[in-house]
């Protein structure tokens, strides 16, 4: 019997386990998911969206419970108050264009001929997801998925163990028939066979690089559809004309919030020579003002890393351009409760370079390197130098400018003015190592669907 344990960052305790499931067992819940499929696809699509919307308004019910449980299981504080606004938000509006994203495209409709293409549920669409934000990442694909047909299988990251259980249960409390979404309890070798013998038609995950590749190894042979979410190393460009106090509280809100464990959070900064001090200087100023320690406690502005070998690895990549030239900028003396383990205080480095890991592989924590650039030519060369691709923000009063980096950038979205945000209206998407698919706005239901085309001849001369 192997259990699954959720290792509190708070205290270091066992907050939550369970136990995995054999492979037997969920191969027999992913069979009754696919068989209640068809019925499920067959009620009409308001009926799918209402239910889906159901759930999360029942979710939204359970805040009281929803908004501590994350602060014991990831370090989240509960001033914060959870991911109901970025929850809520994607729900309502996959809702919104769910009927014109999947409305067939009608080629003629004649006294001769019918010929259209229809989107076509996949089946059975499994989602793993992850620790982060694991309420936002996995609505992403089960709202969209459940209102295009599919029933949805779900398996949480072990250090969010309760999550995907909460979500089932307040979308069955809510209407959502049984069987439709199911939570399953799974150990890596489980998922990995599950997904190797073709129990899915679709697979959505969002984590590691090398988690990815094992996924992508696992499904080689079914043919199932894959959305894959990986790293980032999400690069800032602060240019001439910008607006400096906006793209300091932003980038270093964007770099530092949630303990820096955001997927397009930002891990590196490129300023204008011209404004490269004054930034250095009020971002120093900017993160010195955050309050480490317990995420329970209202008045903690920063809580734990989720787990103390997350805080290692960033302590890792610190040290490491340390003793390569870097600088810390950030006064330990004014972060006491930096325990060594997984309370990790903020931290700012300057005179870095892309000779250390710090500024080319993916750090997940709340710490930045700044770097002086001449020229957007000097800039595009640094943001480019990265196995990663999700988002850049760039800073300036210029949107043509703008657009014309965006694109000479290696990425899935270019801000401008922003950071650190997903709009439901775009494709949430990345290239390079950061994955490919894509998920949300129309182009997720897109995803979520087949196309299925009718050539329907009505006579017979």
């Amino acid at each position: 019997m192997t259990m699954l344990q959720c290792i509190s960052p708070v205290d270091g305790s066992v907050y939550a386990e369970r136990e995995a499931m054999s492979l037997s067992a969920a191969i027999e819940a992913v069979a009754r998911a696919r068989k209640a499929q068809k019925a499920w696809a067959r009620r009409p699509l308001e009926d799918r969206v209402q239910l889906v919307l159901k759930g999360v308004a029942r979710l939204n019910e359970m805040v009281d419970d929803v908004v501590p449980e994350l602060a014991h299981m990831m370090g989240r504080p509960v001033r914060y108050g959870g991911e109901f606004k970025g929850f809520n938000e994607r729900s309502n509006y996959v809702a919104d264009i769910a009927a014109d994203a999947l409305k067939p495209l009608v080629i003629e409709e004649s006294a001769a001929f019918e010929r259209r293409i229809e989107r076509e549920p996949h089946g059975v669409v499994f989602v793993i997801a992850p620790w982060n934000y694991p309420y936002m990442t996995a609505i992403n694909t089960i709202a969209p998925a459940l209102m295009a047909g599919n029933t949805v299988v779900i398996k949480h990251a072990t250090q969010t163990l309760l999550v995907g259980e909460r979500m089932v249960r307040a979308f069955v409390e809510a209407g959502v028939p049984d069987d439709v979404f199911v939570n399953l309890f799974l150990d890596h070798p489980t998922t990995n066979a599950l997904i190797a013998a073709g129990n899915f038609n679709f697979i959505n995950f969002t984590g590691s690089v090398e988690g990815g590749r094992s996924i992508e190894r696992a499904a080689a042979s079914t043919f199932a559809g894959l959305g894959l979410e990986l790293g980032g190393k999400d690069p800032g460009y602060v240019m001439e004309d910008a607006d400096l106090d906006a793209a300091v509280d932003t980038l270093m809100d964007g770099a530092t919030f949630n303990s820096g464990q955001c997927c397009c959070g930002i891990e590196r900064i490129y300023v204008h020579e011209s404004l490269y001090d004054q930034f250095v200087e009020k971002s120093v100023a900017w993160v010195s003002n955050y309050k480490l320690g317990d995420p329970l406690d209202p008045e903690t502005t920063l809580g734990p890393m989720a787990h103390r070998r997350f805080a290692a690895h960033v302590r890792h990549q610190i040290d490491d351009a340390v003793s390569k030239g870097a600088k810390a900028l950030v006064d330990p003396k004014l972060f006491p409760q930096d325990d060594g383990h997984a309370y990790l205080m903020p931290q700012i480095l300057v005179n870095v370079d892309h000779s250390m890991s710090f500024m080319r592989e993916e750090t997940f924590g709340p710490a930045v390197g700044i770097m002086k650039v001449k020229t957007d030519d000097e800039a595009l060369t640094l943001m480019n130098d990265s196995p990663y691709g999700l988002t850049v923000s760039l800073w300036t009063k210029d949107a043509e400018r703008a657009g014309r980096l965006g694109r000479e950038i290696d990425t899935g979205t270019v801000f401008m003015n922003r950071a650190d945000y997903l709009d439901p209206a775009l494709c949430w998407t990345g290239c390079k190592d950061t994955g490919r698919g894509g998920s949300l706005s129309v182009l997720g239901f897109q995803n979520l669907t087949r196309p299925k085309s009718y050539h329907l001849k009505k006579v017979t001369q």
